[in-house]
């Protein structure tokens, strides 16, 4: 018989104003700093960074500055202790910060058997974290040269960015078989346009102006995301489908059960 099995595919996010609400790298700052790895002024920058992104986004030369501080801000940093950071305050940072719509776009791909994977200009040692917490089934992100010492030199290895998640989504869809044609991305930013270009459906979420312009004039969806809310709070709400499966196998069991007693106190009484 021939094999007429459909193709694999991916679902691919962008992190940072499309699955969660603020920068990951920056919402990490004051833990940081408690920790000891970036001073007050430092902290302070880093919260006006923020801010800045998230008051109006960040275009191509914004993102290459906020590359370089950041770089040299990492500078020296001892990385196991930067995992440990991230480790201890993940939940209390991003869990309230994820956007509803979001997750719920993740468990339907999950469901529809696609793979769910995150493409981040972040940091590995932040956005890898925050995949798992997410559910996601692979992560593509940006990642800094470690010394022989396991400190950050301040050199990048691989930058997410740009083009470069576009190439990242080519090899994956080579080395995992995914029908790009058949694959989803999802983006805010116009910087993302060469990884929205690499699919068969893109989607522009909280587009800033320019990939706004984009996406209307390409007819692709626009998704606006703005509820986020704690993943714990979305158990208690939503069920997951695996909770909602386990709840009608015992709802089927019950009801087989509940017909077996009858029958048996029909024959009873016979």
């Amino acid at each position: 018989m021939e094999n007429h099995s459909l193709p694999r595919t991916a679902a691919f996010f962008d992190l940072d104003k499309t699955v969660i609400a603020k920068s990951s790298t920056l919402t990490f700052s004051k833990s940081f700093y408690q920790g000891g790895l970036i001073n007050r002024r430092a902290a302070l920058r880093t919260a006006y960074t923020q801010f800045v992104f998230l008051a109006g986004g960040a275009d191509h030369d914004q993102m290459e500055r906020m590359r370089k501080y950041l770089s040299a801000l990492c500078r020296g940093w001892n990385v196991q202790q930067v995992k440990d950071i991230v480790a201890e305050t993940l939940h209390d940072l991003i869990d309230p910060i994820i956007y509803d719509e979001a997750a719920s776009l993740i468990e339907e791909h999950h469901i529809a058997g696609r793979d769910v994977v995150i493409v981040s200009t972040s940091g590995a040692e932040v956005v890898e974290p925050i995949g798992e917490l997410l559910g996601a089934d692979r992560v593509v992100a940006t990642r800094m040269v470690v010394g022989d010492d396991g400190c950050f030199t301040g050199e990048v290895e691989y930058y997410a960015y740009g083009p470069t998640k576009a190439e990242a989504i080519r090899d994956l869809a080579q080395s995992e078989e995914y029908d790009l044609a058949h694959c989803y991305a999802y983006s805010d930013s116009a910087t993302d346009l060469p990884m929205l270009e690499a699919v068969g459906h893109p989607h522009a979420v909280n587009p800033d102006r320019t990939l706004r312009k984009e996406a209307l004039a390409r007819g692709w969806p626009i998704l606006d995301f703005h509820r986020p809310v704690r993943l714990k709070q979305r158990l208690a709400v939503r069920p997951r489908p695996a909770l909602l499966a386990a709840a009608a196998i015992g709802a089927a069991a019950a009801t087989a059960g509940l017909v077996w007693y009858a029958s048996r106190r029909r024959v009873a009484t016979a």
